[in-house]
C-alpha cells in the first residue's frame, strides 16, 4: 500500500515516523526524508501570506493555493441555511479579513438556502470575484433516467444563486458503493464513471467553462470509492476526518466500531488529488454542541453516531491537557495529516473563526499527544474509558 510505514503503527502516514526511532520510514516508495525520526515535516510546502498569515497549500495536482482553514456553508451550524443575513455577513467577512479563500456549499444545503445566503454575503462585500467557490451536485433514483439534464439543472440552479457564472470546483455528492442504493442515494462506480454516467455530464460542463475542476465525496464503500478515484479524472476529494474517525486517513483496527472508509486518502494521494476534510469536529460533538435540527432528520450521519461521539468526545478530552480544548486539538490534528490539504469547518460567528485560524496558528499538535490522538482516531474505546493501541 502506497505511503504505509515500515513500522506498521499506522500513526506516521508514511512520512516522519512518530512511533518508532529511526524506523527507516518510507514515502510512497521513496526514502525517509531528512529531519529524522521524532520530528514533523509536513509536505504540503505551505507559505503564510496576507491577512493574519493564513496558510496556504497547493491543493493536490492542481496549481490552486488554497487556504487550510475552508468555510463550511452547510447545515450543521445552521447559519447559512437560515435567515441571518447580518451574522451571515459579518461571519463571511471574518473569515475573507483571515485570509480564508474557499468557501464550500451544496445546492442541497437548506434546499438551496445556502448557496442563496453565501452568494449573497459574498457580493455584498465584493468578495465574489476573489475566492473559490465549490458547490456539489446530487442525484436522486429517480433523476437516473436523465442523468445530463437534472446535472446541468442542479448546476445552473447554483450558478443562479450563487450569483456567478464560473465555479471553481464542482463535486459528486453522492456515496459510491458496489450496488445501487446500498446507501442513501448512492451510485455505483459505472454510474459515475461509465458509458453515459455522471462524469461525462461533469466533464462537459468543465469543456464549456462553467467549472475548473471536479470532486468527488469521499463516502460510501471503500472499494467502490477506490474504483472511481483510480479513474485520474477528478481532481479532488472531501471526505470525514477527525479525532474520533480517522480512518480515511489510516488503516482502523478491525475492531473499530464506527464506519471505515478505508484509507481512502492513500488512494487519492496516488492519484496526485487534493483532499479537503469534512466534519472536523464531528458534527459538533467534539466541542460540546448540542446536536443540530439537521440531524434529528438526516439519512446521513444521524443522531445515533452523533450521540455515540459526543460520548467518546468526553473520554478523548481526558487526554488533554487543562486549559486545552477538543476544538483546538481537533482542527490541530485533522490539519497535521500531510496528504489532507485543508479542513473545512462549519461556522456560526465570526469567533469561532478567529479561533480556527489561531488553531492553524499554532502549529502541528506535539508528537506525544498527536499520537495518543491518532490512537483513538483508529481504535475502539476499552472498557475503563481508554482508547487501546
Amino acid at each position: 500500500m502506497a505511503g504505509s510505514p515500515d513500522c506498521g503503527s499506522g500513526l506516521c502516514h508514511g512520512h516522519v515516523c512518530l512511533v518508532q526511532p529511526r524506523c527507516g520510514c518510507v514515502w510512497a516508495g521513496g526514502p525517509r526524508l531528512p529531519g529524522g525520526c521524532g520530528t514533523w515535516e509536513n509536505p504540503s510546502s505551505a507559505s503564510r501570506e496576507g491577512p493574519g498569515l493564513m496558510e496556504y497549500v497547493t491543493l493536490g495536482g492542481t496549481d490552486l493555493k488554497v487556504s487550510r482553514v475552508a468555510f463550511g456553508a452547510g447545515p450543521i451550524p445552521q447559519l447559512m441555511t437560515e435567515d441571518a443575513g447580518r451574522m451571515q455577513r459579518a461571519t463571511v467577512e471574518q473569515a475573507l479579513e483571515s485570509g480564508v479563500n474557499w468557501f464550500d456549499t451544496a445546492a442541497t444545503y437548506g434546499m438551496g438556502k445556502s448557496e442563496e445566503s453565501l452568494g449573497t454575503a459574498l457580493a455584498e462585500l465584493a468578495a465574489l470575484n476573489k475566492v473559490h467557490l465549490a458547490t456539489k451536485v446530487r442525484l436522486l433514483p429517480t433523476d437516473l433516467d436523465d442523468i445530463a439534464g437534472k446535472v446541468e439543472a442542479s448546476v445552473m440552479g447554483s450558478l443562479s444563486r450563487l450569483g456567478v457564472q464560473r465555479l471553481t470546483l464542482l463535486q459528486l455528492h453522492n456515496s459510491v458503493t458496489t450496488c445501487r442504493g446500498d446507501e442513501a442515494t448512492s451510485l455505483t462506480p459505472q454510474d459515475v464513471i461509465g458509458p453515459g454516467g455522471v462524469l461525462e455530464t461533469l466533464e462537459r460542463l468543465r469543456s464549456r467553462g462553467v467549472v475548473e475542476h471536479l470532486g468527488l465525496t469521499g463516502i460510501g464503500q471503500p472499494d467502490a470509492l477506490r474504483e472511481v478515484i483510480g479513474s485520474g479524472r477528478f481532481a479532488t476529494m472531501q471526505v470525514p476526518y477527525n479525532l474520533l474517525n480517522s480512518s480515511a486517513g489510516c488503516v482502523a483496527s478491525e475492531t473499530f466500531p464506527e464506519t471505515d472508509y478505508g484509507n481512502v486518502i492513500d488512494a487519492c494521494a496516488a492519484q496526485r488529488m487534493g483532499v479537503f476534510a469534512i466534519r472536523v469536529y464531528a458534527g459538533g460533538a467534539l466541542v460540546g454542541q448540542p446536536p443540530a435540527p439537521h440531524t434529528f432528520k438526516t439519512k446521513f450521519f444521524p443522531l445515533d453516531l452523533f450521540q455515540r461521539d459526543s460520548d467518546r468526545a468526553s473520554q478523548l478530552a481526558d487526554l488533554l491537557d487543562p486549559g486545552e480544548s477538543l476544538a483546538d486539538a481537533g482542527l490541530r490534528y485533522v490539519l497535521g495529516h500531510p496528504q489532507i490539504q485543508a479542513a473545512i469547518v462549519g461556522f456560526s460567528s465570526p469567533a469561532q473563526v478567529r479561533q480556527a485560524v489561531d488553531s492553524l496558528l499554532a502549529g502541528p499538535l506535539p508528537p506525544p499527544l498527536y499520537q495518543q490522538l491518532a490512537l483513538a482516531g483508529r481504535n475502539p474505546p476499552t472498557a475503563d474509558g481508554g482508547f487501546s493501541p
